[in-house]
This record gives structure tokens, C-alpha cells and sequence, in this order.
């Protein structure tokens, strides 16, 4: 009996530190567009590990999310290679994309919306890579 709880426990215990890696590869990030904000501005990931974004924009107008050297820097799923266009990804008023990205190097990279002067109406911010 006590092999058989010994062993339950450690297959318990090797499959719950598994659920977890899993969980946290899989827990989508949201990052919403809406007029001329993105929310949130600051996002924080580790290197090496398996991220699900969530784009949806939420505003009236067009907008995309641009970070061409964070793509750069990471490995783009290849069912999602096509949803990004030289490191943008764009979207329509009401339009969600998901995109599972893993960064590749630590670092921090600038995002922001590359519409006439949506930067500048406060449609950026950064990613930190640890």
C-alpha cells in the first residue's frame, strides 16, 4: 500500500508541475486596441517561454499593433506566421487575431500603432523581455 501511495504522489506531483507549464504557455495575453490606446502599455515576458496574445480591437478606426523587432527577436508559431506583415499585425474596427509567440532574447522593444499620428495620441509602449 505505501508503494502504491509513494507512487501516486509522484506521478501526481509530475503532472501537476506539467499542468502548470502548460497553463502558463497557455494563458492568452489580451492586448486591446482601442482609440488611440493600448491596454495594457507595458507587458512583461520571459524569454523561452510559449505566449498566446490576444489582439482585439475594441475602437471605432483601424489600428495595428507594430513591434518589428520583437517579432524579430521571437519564434512565431508557423499557423501564425501569416497573421503578421513585416512585424504588424493589423486589425479591423471589431476584428480579434491570435498570435502564440516565444521570445527568443531578453531585451526591451517599443510597440505602437503605425496610423497617421496615432503614436503621437499615446497608441504605444514596451515589451520587456527577461
Amino acid at each position: 500500500m505505501i508503494k502504491f501511495t509513494t507512487a501516486f504522489m509522484v506521478i501526481a506531483a509530475a503532472w501537476a508541475t506539467a499542468g502548470s507549464a502548460w497553463a502558463q504557455a497557455d494563458a492568452p495575453i489580451t492586448i486591446t486596441l482601442s482609440n488611440y490606446t493600448f491596454a495594457p502599455g507595458t507587458i512583461a515576458l520571459k524569454s523561452g517561454t510559449a505566449y498566446h496574445l490576444h489582439f482585439t480591437n475594441s475602437g471605432s478606426k483601424d489600428h495595428d499593433f507594430s513591434a518589428p523587432e520583437f517579432f524579430a527577436a521571437s519564434e512565431i508559431a508557423p499557423e501564425d506566421q501569416a497573421k503578421l506583415q513585416k512585424g504588424l499585425v493589423a486589425l479591423e474596427s471589431g476584428q480579434s487575431i491570435d498570435i502564440t509567440v516565444t521570445p527568443g532574447r531578453s531585451g526591451t522593444f517599443a510597440f505602437e500603432c503605425t496610423h497617421f499620428m496615432h503614436k503621437m495620441m499615446g497608441m504605444h509602449g514596451t515589451i520587456t523581455v527577461q
